[in-house]
């Protein structure tokens, strides 16, 4: 090997050991606690800045600095975080959405701190703790992984940590301390990051952006290890550390060597991409302690619907008209934010998709915008400011399907990812590039050259960004992309097409924010990287979700906050308060507005009026007598708002509209595997219409499968699934549902962001039918839903109320196969005879109904034919009575 070669194998060992070290940190915290600490790398710079604080700056010895920072504050950080954020989270049952914006809070929260106290400049002068031998640094790494291993394998410690990834809920019951192992995994992962930090710093030059960034850019050996094996994201680490080092060798000449070039720097950026666009999901061990899956990622919205809050925000806007100087420099800043914000409103908000990728959006918009006006764009002569800015968003626009497209096999963690890397991505190769972007300079448009004629075009922009956004989320594409946040599955099970939604949704935000971002330019008059960078993307994310993110008004309340707090304190101030807010949103579920207007009614509430004790013996013997069955205004108005019982009689149904035939649904030898596992060996089906169907069977029958295969939640390995002899087998579910197959869910599958009626409205718009009001109305009178009660949001509903809010919304859709999988879990026994009632006169009115249902008692009076499941395949099926009487029914 030679002088060179044997040199840049040692370079990349020592950084692949730092990246290694971080693999190792997430993997533990994430395999304790569920939680992948985007974190990490800001607790890497704070600890790097104490270490250099002690050591430097207070002269420290270097041992007793490096002492304090890595065995007392980085693991104190990690205690602190475990009990004042993520374990109220989790006593909450928070989902993995809720937690990450606390994750990133801690982030932005930390690198707000940093450049409070340290100032945001870069510093060189960060000690070294170890000797600049690789080898030194690589033994650190590898031994701290073997420790980590044989403590997992051998040790009490390690069994329970096992125990609590397999199962929390079983080990807590088992008598493990389940927090105790999670403050254990957040106080070793807190090390880990510190012990990268300061070995980086020397490297680098100590910032508080920078070094969280490339922390966070070296995520990527962890997702490449699946988040699992501690052994493989080494072997990683090292790995890419090492080919990053020898590709600096490569010089190609030519237009290739800048992209040769910026690859070698950043090939941790290019394994994050892959490793994120790889990664599926999270590991199924750790579905318990991640949270469902489906958690819709919605938080408190500001009052955008009073008139008065509008009020103030346009007088808000309006008063920079008044401004001079350096303060509308900075004012026209705020409408132009607003917009790249709204952007947010619309993916996140309402779509319910966790896009950190935004500020790359914005950023195209920018640069396209300059490469346009300075006519530098290949292939195009030189356009006008307002048209090169329209063009911009136009080029930008198609370009949201590069992150809406991994979003569509991929929920929660994996979209983040996903959507950072492509952000991470396009600022390392094309921002960070001087042939695109040195040099440029944004005019502004004719005629809007001074700072207040351009202020009233941004206002202008604004009104139409507002205006297209509200449409968005009203009407019939505001309730699917709604249904499409709320619960996925169920939306697609209505009828909403969530991958062209998603795509639709994704488009519509990288126009925003390219509009919005290329707007934010001709303000600076100048094309910035710094203002598009990753980092200022995952800020401007929290802040909108702390402030509402699906709430029009919680955009340009954002943007306020963080021009004003940027231009008129310290560098920093807006991070760390954002930073609070997000890692507060735990305990403040409805939003901060909320809980200000809960403590300020609190705070100025009157004080009861009470009589004192000879008062009340007075008003006891002057008041008349009450009748028993009297009540106060209140308590009748409390009834009144009360959900309505479910009738204990059959219904009689309202005329039935014009339908079309009733459908019959057929499974020929349908195979389903599971790791290997047989779920389904060759089961065949039959649900003939104006009949009910039952499937009964123990637990790991497959019935579940079986139910799956016939929505198209799961394709087959083998068999044909068919309607009306027309093969559906790989159909997707909402295709299924408006070819008239509609279904209900096990775990309640309703959109609590709206009211029962708009629930139920969902799945007469989606399937199709030619007078959705119409149909909504029939299915809310069928279920006893009218009146008072359509209005009623559904969150806080009785499971009752709620599976007759979901049967509605199958039934809206005027269905002619109806499945339904375990109708009576959770109801009483006089809901589950009207539940009966109601799928009788569904049945006699010719709708086929297949039913999934462990209550035998409730088969029996209600099933026409009955399917009995065992090990994936059917033993028996017959009339109800003959097949419930054999002994393995």
């Amino acid at each position: 090997m030679s002088s060179l070669s044997y040199d840049l194998t040692l370079a990349g060992l020592a950084v692949g050991s730092a990246a290694a070290l971080t693999g190792i940190g997430l993997i533990v915290t994430y395999r304790a606690t569920g939680v992948l600490n985007f974190a990490h790398g800001a607790v890497a710079m704070v600890c790097a800045y104490v270490l250099r604080q002690l050591a430097v700056g207070w002269n420290w010895p270097l041992p007793l600095a490096a002492a304090v920072t890595l065995l007392l504050v980085a693991p104190g950080i990690g205690l602190a975080l475990d009990r004042a954020v993520f374990r109220p989270l989790s006593v909450h049952g928070a989902g993995p959405a809720r937690t990450l914006v606390a994750s990133l809070g801690v982030f932005v929260l930390l690198v707000g701190a940093a450049g409070l106290l340290w100032g945001p400049g870069a510093r060189a002068d960060a000690p070294a703790l170890l000797p600049a031998d690789p080898w030194v640094q690589l033994g650190t790494a590898v031994a701290l992984a073997a420790g980590v291993a044989a403590v997992t394998r051998w040790t009490r410690f390690g069994r329970e940590l096992r125990a609590v990834v397999d199962n929390r809920p079983l080990a807590v019951l088992s008598g493990i301390d389940a927090d105790r192992v999670a403050a254990a995994g957040w106080a070793f992962g807190s090390f880990t990051a510190g012990l990268t930090g300061v070995l980086l710093a020397p490297l680098l030059r100590l910032d508080p952006y920078g070094l969280p960034l490339l922390v966070m850019e070296v995520m990527a050996v962890a997702v490449a290890a699946g988040l699992r094996s501690l052994p493989v994201a080494v072997a990683v680490a090292l790995g890419i550390g090492v080919a990053q080092s020898q590709l600096t060798r490569l010089h190609p000449g030519g237009s290739l060597e800048p992209l040769v070039q910026a690859v070698g720097a950043n090939l941790f950026v290019v394994a994050l991409l892959a490793a994120a666009l790889a990664l599926r999901g999270l590991p199924p061990a750790l579905a318990d302690a991640a949270g469902r899956a489906g958690t819709p990622l919605r938080t408190g919205p500001l009052p955008d619907r009073h008139g008065r809050a509008w009020l103030v925000c346009g007088i808000f806007f309006l008063l920079p008209l008044g401004f001079a100087g350096g303060d509308l420099r900075v004012a026209v800043q705020v409408p132009a934010l607003t917009v790249v914000l709204l952007s947010l409103v619309v993916v996140t908000g309402r779509g319910g998709q966790i896009s950190l990728g935004q500020a790359a959006y914005a950023g195209l918009g920018a640069l396209f915008t300059a490469l346009l006006t300075t006519g530098r764009f290949p292939g195009l002569p030189a356009v006008p400011g307002l048209p090169a800015l329209l063009l911009a968003v136009l080029l930008t626009a198609p370009l949201g399907l590069l992150t809406g497209w991994p979003a569509l096999r991929r929920h929660g963690l994996a979209t983040a990812l996903a959507t950072l890397a492509f952000g991470v991505a396009v600022s390392r190769f094309v921002f960070a590039q001087p042939y695109a972007t040195a040099g440029l300079t944004l005019d502004r448009p004719a005629g809007f050259a001074a700072d207040h004629a351009y202020y009233v075009l941004e206002l202008a922009l604004l009104a139409l960004a507002l205006l297209g956004v509200a449409a968005l989320r009203r009407g019939h594409t505001g309730r699917a992309l709604a249904a499409m946040r709320d619960h996925e599955p169920g939306a697609a099970a209505a009828g909403v097409p969530v991958p062209a939604l998603k795509l639709g949704a994704f488009a519509v935000g990288a126009a925003l924010a390219a509009l919005g971002g290329g707007m934010l330019g001709m303000a600076l008059r100048t094309f910035d990287p710094a203002s598009y960078d990753p980092v200022r993307g995952l800020l401007w994310f929290a802040a909108v979700l702390v402030l509402g993110a699906d709430s029009l008004l919680g955009a340009p309340a954002a943007a306020a906050l963080l021009v004003g707090l940027d231009s008129g304190t310290a560098g920093g101030a807006a991070a760390a308060v954002i930073g609070v807010l997000a890692v507060l949103s735990g305990r403040l579920p409805q939003g901060p507005y909320e809980a200000l207007r809960g403590a300020a009614a609190r705070l100025f509430a009157a004080p009861e009026p009470r009589l004192t004790p000879l008062g009340a013996r007075v008003r006891e013997r002057l008041a008349p007598a009450r009748a028993p069955e009297s009540r106060t205004p209140d308590t009748r108005a409390a009834l009144q708002a009360a959900p309505t019982r479910a009738p204990t009689r059959r219904p009689s149904p309202p005329a039935p509209a014009p339908r079309t035939a009733s459908g019959r649904l057929t499974a020929r030898r349908i195979r389903a595997r599971y790791d290997g596992f047989t779920a389904l060996d060759g089961v065949d089906l039959e649900v003939p219409p104006g009949r009910i169907t039952a499937l009964v069977g123990p637990n790991g029958a497959g019935k579940s499968t079986l139910f799956h295969c016939l929505c198209g939640t799961l394709r087959p390995a083998a068999g044909q699934v068919l309607l009306d002899g027309a093969d559906i087998t790989r159909r997707s579910p909402h295709a299924r549902a408006r070819l008239g197959l509609a279904r209900t869910f096990q775990q309640l599958a309703v959109f609590e962001g709206m009211t029962v009626a708009e629930n139920v409205r969902v799945g007469a718009e989606q399937s199709g039918v030619p007078d959705p009001a119409a149909a909504t109305g029939r299915a809310l009178e069928l279920l006893c839903l009218g009146g008072p009660l359509a209005s009623a949001p559904v969150a806080g509903l009785g499971t009752g109320t709620l599976r007759r809010v979901e049967l509605a919304r199958a039934l809206a859709g005027r269905p002619r196969i109806l499945l339904l999988d375990e109708p009576a879990a959770g109801l009483d026994s006089a809901e589950v005879a009207a539940l009966a009632d109601v799928l009788r006169a569904l049945a006699a009115d010719g709708t086929a109904l297949l039913i999934v249902e462990h209550d035998l008692d409730l088969v029996a009076g209600l099933a026409d034919t009955v399917h009995a499941m065992a090990a994936g395949r059917i033993v028996s099926h017959g009339p109800a009575g003959r097949v419930l009487a054999e002994p393995d029914a």
